[in-house]
């Protein structure tokens, strides 16, 4: 099959973007009798999905109810009303939660993708409604050699995420072996049979092949794209949408124009990376700070404006306009930067988030989402718009920290390439880190006195089932909680980044963009993160992207094909 068009082509359906919104609506379409193709502008396929975590939240999904969990429509619904308040859309919520369970179980049985439970608990376990475990579902790992010639046109997965290319879930087992390698026979002997495996794979295909998470979705939406014989054409970007008579009727590619009988598809994940639109957007950039941002660099909103450009409205209006993501810079040579997401270390004991003021200002145990928007309004009136991660030797050498890892492997390099700072006691930190000498040294004291018996009456770290769900179980009494009191002290700095933006186009139900007026225009939709998020700017648990993202394109794909929900 050709990797682009050769000359102009007809389908009943194009959609633009290859992330899991679009091969979703895309499957779901030519699963019902439609012909479909999918342009992609990158050389390879996957999106923002590929990167991801690979995880989607799906309140009553099949997994759950196998594994005997009690849910329900009413207690999941009281949740997202709470969650998103005053920006509550009952129409998008009804549908989401009515669909999203017949979505699983569609793509399961009638495609490649296999999707396994979690004991992640909501992100709000304690608020009416949420629950402690039950709502999110996790990729099933992939043997993506199936792919065939097609494996050198998946995106890798985000490389700063990686051990030596080497993918791993947070809620597998890989990660607690890597951490006990050197601790237990056991542990050591899973490690060395994992490396020689992958070392394996390298050789043989140029990359790993059993992957995990998000690139497990990516590699398993796409071999279905690719078994129903659906066009996945790359390096094909959307140059313009065509309308005939007040309806899209086809997308132009520099490669030919290719007609859509029943409608175009907006799936390009979103504009985390257009600057001009992020300046207005976030806050933190129009006071001067910095944003790092770990998702796909082509996010760079070209489908929310190819709909602008014929109508389309696509207002930034929720308070939080993206997935908020603390992150770190990791040095890369030659003056490059690759942006580490801190999905782990924040919530094992012995580390805590200080501002330059040298004070903390939030429980750094709570989702990254709301560490990001504690983050953002803390620094509210400042050019910067930072913090520092800080911990002792023992909880370095233990749990590792951002990008740097745990014992054995040596810090020197990241101490040397500017990554950590290091102190011989908490006053030389400050002075290596502009962090306040005097208040750093009294938060860690005040952090202190009570940190030792497992308490944080400051912040409450803890004190949810998700605080704990990704801290360290054999720490007690508290496993978020622990004292800083062995030198030499580290500090990492880190920005704001995000996982993906919220706002993005009005669409109804079925996905169709809609003018500012709230009419429709004819032939186009949008789904996944050029649809406007029915969170509501809100992070109600893991996989709130993903699982909305292929929910809406199984609905979108079925309206195309005249199947009512």
């Amino acid at each position: 099959m050709s990797l682009r068009p050769e000359g102009d082509e007809t389908y009943d359906v194009v959609v633009v973007g290859s992330g899991a919104g679009g091969m979703s609506t895309a499957i779901t379409a030519k699963k019902h009798g439609l012909s479909v193709a999918i342009i992609e502008k990158e050389p390879v396929f996957g999106g923002t999905t590929a990167f991801s975590g690979g995880v989607l939240w799906i309140p009553m999904n099949p997994q759950a109810r196998e594994a005997g969990v009690k849910d329900s429509r009413d207690n999941a619904l009281t949740y997202m009303k709470a969650e998103t308040g005053n920006l509550y859309s009952a129409d998008a919520v009804e549908a989401f939660l009515d669909t999203g369970p017949e979505m699983v179980e569609f793509f399961e049985r009638e495609t490649s993708v296999k999707f396994v439970p979690t004991l992640y608990p909501d992100y709000h376990p304690d608020v009416p409604g949420g629950v402690d475990v039950g709502r999110s579902i996790l990729a099933a790992p992939f043997d993506t050699s199936s792919l065939g010639a097609n494996l050198k046109r998946l995106r890798p997965p985000l490389s700063t995420i990686t051990f030596m290319g080497m993918m791993f879930n947070s809620s597998n087992a890989d990660i607690k072996h890597f951490f006990n390698a050197t601790k237990s026979a056991s542990s050591f002997a899973y490690v060395a049979k994992r490396m020689v495996k992958h070392f394996t794979e390298v050789t043989r295909y140029g990359r790993g092949v059993q992957v995990t998470s998000g690139n497990a979705l990516a590699a398993r939406l796409a071999k279905s794209v690719f078994d129903a014989d659906i066009p996945l054409y790359t390096e094909t970007p959307a140059e313009e949408l065509i309308v005939t008579d007040g309806r899209v009727t086809a997308v132009r590619t520099p490669s030919g124009t290719l007609s859509a009988r029943k409608g175009v598809v907006i799936a390009t994940g979103g504009f985390a990376h257009d600057l001009e639109k992020l300046k207005k957007a976030y806050p933190h950039l129009a006071r001067g700070g910095e944003h790092v941002s770990p998702v796909p660099e082509a996010n760079t909103g070209d489908g929310i404006r190819l709909a602008e450009s014929i109508g389309g409205h696509a207002p930034v209006e929720f308070g939080d306009t993206s997935a908020w993501m603390p992150v770190s810079k990791v040095p890369q040579g030659k003056g490059r930067f690759g942006a580490f997401p801190h999905l782990l270390d924040r919530y094992k004991p012995g580390i805590i988030a200080v501002l330059k003021s040298g004070k903390r200002f939030t429980n750094e145990s709570n989702s990254y989402h709301d560490v990001g928007a504690a983050l953002q309004r803390a620094c509210e009136g400042q050019t910067e718009t930072a913090a520092w991660l800080i911990c002792d030797h023992p909880t370095i050498r233990k749990y590792g920290l951002g990008f740097a890892k745990p014992a054995p492997v040596p810090l020197g390099r990241y101490i040397s390439n500017g990554y950590l700072q290091r102190g011989t006691t908490l006053a030389d930190l400050a002075a290596a880190t502009g962090i306040d000498r005097s208040a750093l040294e009294a938060t860690v004291a005040a952090y202190n006195k009570t940190a030792a018996v497992g308490e944080d009456p400051e912040y409450g770290r803890g004190t949810t089932s998700f605080n704990r769900y990704l801290a360290d179980p054999e720490h007690q009494p508290n496993p978020c909680v622990g004292p800083i009191t062995t030198g030499p002290y580290y500090a990492l700095r880190i920005v704001m980044g995000d996982l993906g933006t919220f706002d993005g186009l009005r669409t109804d139900v079925s996905g169709q963009v809609q003018r500012a007026d709230g009419s429709a225009i004819g032939g186009l939709f949008a789904v996944g993160n050029d649809r406007a998020s029915i969170m509501g700017g809100n992070y109600p648990g893991a996989g709130i992207t993903l699982g909305p993202a292929m929910t809406f394109g199984y609905l979108t794909g079925r309206h195309l094909a005249g199947v009512s929900r």
